[in-house]
Formats: structure tokens, C-alpha cells, sequence
């Protein structure tokens, strides 16, 4: 990367990739080490052992450090040259307008011009949300249109639905059976009311007839009719 245009780009903004790579090389270099530190710690409190098995300890934790630590740095120099060649590379011709070039004047320019666009992208928005608020009213009105319309053919189906059942064959016997019941019902009621009506009526019927006054009045026709023979 040195001597090349992506460098003298980084340069110009002030920024040094290779420095920042150099810092996670380090950084994972010292969490290497504060590992088997670690481990080292941990695995003579364990094991409780004296001084010589401490040594045979330490070269072994010492011997997967420096395996690993190889495995490592494989991985890391891959990881080194993808962000060289891909991540901290800048387009081939690309080219970093200088401060110098802008003047007070070509900045005031292109924030009046950002501040029209804006206004105008915003009234656009604006327009286009009352076109849909407008819409959105107009859906629903079809909606409830079209839900009362349903309620109404769901009450005329049902309607339909009623009047044939009533029309059915085993329907229309079994209202013939329950009028011919009623009606039988009714007629032994008149003839119980009647007869008792006429049982009660009997006595009023022989009283009138042996009272004094009935019998006067028919004396008073048999003499009018001697008189007359």
C-alpha cells in the first residue's frame, strides 16, 4: 500500500490504515498472552504441584502458547492483506476534491440548492399523503357499502331459506296434523261449554214457568176466550 494512490488518499483525510491493523495485531497478541497467563495460574492452583512439576507445567502451557500463537499469526497476515488489498483500497481514478476548491460562495450554492430540493421533495410527500388520505376515506366508505350490502342479501337469503322450509312436504303435514289437532281440541270445547250452558239454564226455565204471574196471565186468556165463544 505504500506509494500508491489509496495511500496518498488515506493521507490527505488523515487516516493511516496500517496503524489501525497494527493495533488488532497487538491486541490480539496481548489477549494471547493474558490467556495462557491464565491458564498457567490456574492450572498450578489446581494441581497443587512443587517446583519442578511447575516447570514441566509451564513449558507445556508454554509449547500450546507458541502453537497457537503461530496458528494465530497465519490467520492474521491473511487478515492483514484482505484489508489492505479490499477494505482500505479506493476505486482506481478516484479523486479527493480539495478544501481549497470550495469556496464560501460554492457552499452557500449548494445549501440553498439542498434546501430547495428538500422543500420540494417534501411538499411532493406531503401531496402524496393527502392523495392516499384521500383514498384510504374512499375505501372505506366501499367497505361499509359493501358490508351492509352483504347483511342485506345474508337477511334476504335467509328470508328465501324459511319461506321454502315452510313449503316443504313433511312441513306442510305436519301443520295440517297440529290445525287438525287445534281444531278438535276446539270443538270438544264448545260442546262442553254448551252443554253445561244448557244444564244451567234449566232451572231458570222451570222457575219462569211455575212462577204466580205465568199462571195468571194464562188464566186471563182462557176467560177472554169463553167470553168471546
Amino acid at each position: 500500500m505504500e506509494g500508491s494512490e489509496s495511500e496518498a488518499v488515506f493521507d490527505a483525510c488523515d487516516l493511516n490504515p496500517q496503524r489501525f491493523i497494527n493495533e488488532v495485531l497487538n491486541a490480539s497478541d496481548d489477549l494471547l498472552d493474558g490467556a495462557f497467563q491464565f491458564c498457567l495460574q490456574q492450572a498450578s492452583i489446581i494441581t497443587g504441584c512443587g517446583e519442578k512439576q511447575s516447570d514441566e507445567l509451564a513449558k507445556g502451557v508454554s509449547y500450546l502458547r507458541n502453537m497457537t500463537q503461530g496458528i494465530l499469526d497465519k490467520r492474521m497476515n491473511i487478515w492483514e492483506k484482505y484489508c489492505l488489498r479490499h477494505c482500505f483500497s479506493v476505486p482506481e481514478g478516484f479523486l479527493l476534491q480539495k478544501t481549497q476548491d470550495l469556496s464560501v460562495e460554492n457552499l452557500s450554492l449548494q445549501e440553498g440548492g439542498s434546501e430547495a430540493e428538500l422543500d420540494s421533495q417534501l411538499s411532493s410527500l406531503r401531496e402524496k399523503l393527502a392523495a392516499v388520505g384521500k383514498e384510504s376515506s374512499e375505501l372505506h366508505r366501499e367497505i361499509q357499502a359493501l358490508e351492509k350490502q352483504a347483511s342485506l342479501n345474508n337477511s334476504y337469503d335467509a328470508s328465501i331459506a324459511e319461506a321454502l322450509q315452510l313449503y316443504e312436504p313433511n312441513s306442510t303435514h305436519e301443520m295440517f296434523q297440529e290445525v287438525r289437532k287445534v281444531a278438535s281440541v276446539l270443538q270438544a270445547k264448545a260442546e262442553t261449554m254448551q252443554i253445561k250452558r244448557a244444564k244451567d239454564m234449566e232451572p231458570l226455565i222451570a222457575g219462569k214457568i211455575n212462577s204466580p204471574s205465568k199462571r195468571q196471565h194464562v188464566f186471563d186468556n182462557h176467560d177472554l176466550t169463553a167470553s168471546l165463544e
